[in-house]
């Protein structure tokens, strides 16, 4: 039986799920009737045709990377957490985030977050080129860890595997370096740890934060420009 209520967010959470769990091709509209116990005519009058349902996907997928809140008592551990949720997001909806990338709206999704690095690195005491290279700095180790992680999880079974190679292996007479190496990576952690890193860097490393440009930078007004920046 046909339900009788239904509501636009709910035919784009259920559509959201479709394309999360078995990507963009799995979304159809008769698919997606059945899972909402409704006829397919309903789903039409609520989002249009599938090509709309996909675009309020789009755009429901920017949206909500616009959440993204910075936490924590200083700004190093802002950007921190702005990167861990930058990550989460991505990694949690990696078919919609494709979808995005497909219609050229990259750079508009990455955008909030940008933002919320660029008010953390001018509370830091970044300024001009030097903020706009943190920022960029930040971007850039978040999507080539997700980057490196899906690639990772695709990747065909290795025979013999990394924990497979160093067991037994002393590296150098450095027993715990072997060991640790020789256990399944905490993908987690090697990412707290990597970002941490390179926020030290970033907030530490700036000569005299004056915001003078070296030869590529504008500037203050260059924060938006890059390969994932607007």
């Amino acid at each position: 039986m046909a339900r009788s209520a239904l509501t636009r967010d709910e035919v784009l959470d259920a559509a959201a799920s479709l394309v999360r769990e078995h990507g963009p091709d799995a979304l159809t509209m008769r698919r997606l009737a059945a899972e909402l116990s409704t006829a397919v005519t309903s789903i039409y009058w609520h989002v249009g045709n599938r090509e709309s349902l996909l675009d309020a996907l789009v755009a429901r997928t920017v949206a909500d990377l616009g959440t993204i809140r910075p936490r924590g008592a200083t700004p190093a551990e802002r950007m921190v957490s702005v990167a861990r949720a930058l990550r989460r997001a991505l990694r949690e909806r990696p078919h919609l985030v494709a979808m995005v990338h497909e219609r050229g709206l990259t750079e508009r999704m990455f955008l909030p977050a940008q933002r919320a690095l660029v008010h953390e690195a001018h509370a830091a005491g970044l300024r001009g080129a030097h903020a706009a290279r943190a920022v960029r700095a930040l971007q850039f180790q978040v999507v080539g860890y997700v980057l490196v992680e899906r690639n990772r999880e695709r990747a065909p079974v290795q025979s013999p595997a990394e924990e497979e190679l160093w067991r037994g292996e002393d590296a150098g007479s450095d027993g715990p370096l072997a060991r640790a190496l020789a256990a399944p990576v905490d993908t987690e952690r090697l990412f707290v740890d990597s970002v941490r890193a390179l926020v030290d860097g970033l907030l530490g490393g700036a000569p005299g934060n004056t915001g003078e440009a070296t030869p590529g930078d504008t500037g203050d007004g260059d924060v938006g420009r890059g390969p994932y920046s607007q």
